[in-house]
């Protein structure tokens, strides 16, 4: 890339800002896109990329600058003590209506390290669909990216969930036809959290069905409809779309990803069978596997407060070992 490729249009203090880039993708000609990234902590210290899922932004956890709460502070646990690069999502804004590729985040997040000056990452921690664009960048650039925690993913969509996406989708395209996206992004939503968390959970959490008048209502309604209309309040039609493809378009070979690569997998993951993720443990050259014990399923990375904060503890005390 050339360095009119990448140009800063709105730096905040202390590296939060906007930045226009000329993206490389893989499905389709490059084109104009601006990234969100956030860029904190001690600039001595060692850097970790982080990423969440389609969900989530460049706010991961709280700095000097930004002290409001970011999406994975309650599990921060020894964050604090590197610096940090995270982005906004490319198409998370509902600007972009095309195919994007995890690839292509990752091809976003390697321009920005080379605009911001930082030739490499001690480690990226990855979450969900972050764990994916963190296997792509390994892949593509092992010499820039030191380790790997990849939490919650495995190398390829399970076919029987990639159906689920595309009721989602459809969902979402049935709100666009009748006029109503957010109606349509709403009712994506509820879908995707029944398989986000776990049978356990809900049985656990809400009534039986009962009869209310002429209408049969089961427990979960009232919590999945405040989440539908939470969610459909701040993303997009296009942007739900366009990221829910993104995931169904994964697929890497994980003897690509050569860097020391931890996988952790919560065992009643409905949306990420584990044997899956050990394959892509057992398969990838310095590969190893963690296994979480959690009623939350997919978002157990999100709710595990504790055990999350103990598996980023143990990878980073492992990483700053190695760099001793």
């Amino acid at each position: 890339m050339s360095a009119a490729s990448l140009r800063i249009i709105r730096e905040e203090p202390q590296g939060f800002g906007d930045c226009r880039i000329i993206l490389p993708f893989v499905h389709g000609p490059p084109a104009p896109v601006a990234v969100r990234f956030e860029l904190a902590g001690d600039e001595q210290a060692p850097l970790l990329i982080l990423a969440g899922g389609i969900s989530a932004d460049a706010h991961v956890i709280a700095s000097d600058t930004l002290p409001h709460p970011g999406w994975w502070e309650a599990q921060a646990g020894p964050l604090g003590r590197f610096r940090r690069l995270a982005i906004d999502w490319v198409g998370a804004d509902g600007s972009l209506d095309r195919p994007i590729h995890p690839a292509d985040q990752a091809r976003a997040l390697l321009l920005m390290m080379d605009n911001l000056g930082l030739d490499r990452a001690a480690a990226f921690i990855g979450a969900s669909y972050g764990a994916m664009v963190g296997m792509h960048l390994a892949a593509l650039a092992p010499e820039r990216c030191g380790a790997l925690l990849a939490i919650s993913a495995a190398h390829r969509s399970h076919p029987f969930v990639s159906a689920q996406r595309a009721l989602q989708r459809q969902a979402v395209e049935l709100g666009e036809r009748l006029g109503d996206p957010r109606a349509g992004v709403a009712l994506a939503r509820k879908i995707a959290m029944t398989a986000y968390r776990t049978p356990v959970e809900f049985a656990d959490r809400f009534d039986e069905p009962r009869l209310s008048g002429e209408r049969v209502t089961c427990g979960a309604e009232p919590y999945l409809d405040a989440q539908g209309t939470r969610h459909s309040g701040r993303v997009s039609a296009a942007a739900y779309r366009r990221l829910s493809e993104s995931i169904d378009l994964h697929a890497i070979e994980p003897e690509r990803i050569t860097v020391p690569a931890l996988f952790a997998a919560a065992l009643d993951d409905c949306l990420i069978p584990h044997a899956d993720i050990a394959e892509l443990a057992e398969r990838a050259p310095r590969g190893r596997f963690a296994a979480l014990p959690t009623r939350f399923g997919h978002d157990s990375f999100l709710k595990e407060q504790a055990l999350i904060a103990a598996l980023l503890s143990d990878f980073l005390t492992t990483l700053e070992h190695r760099h001793d």
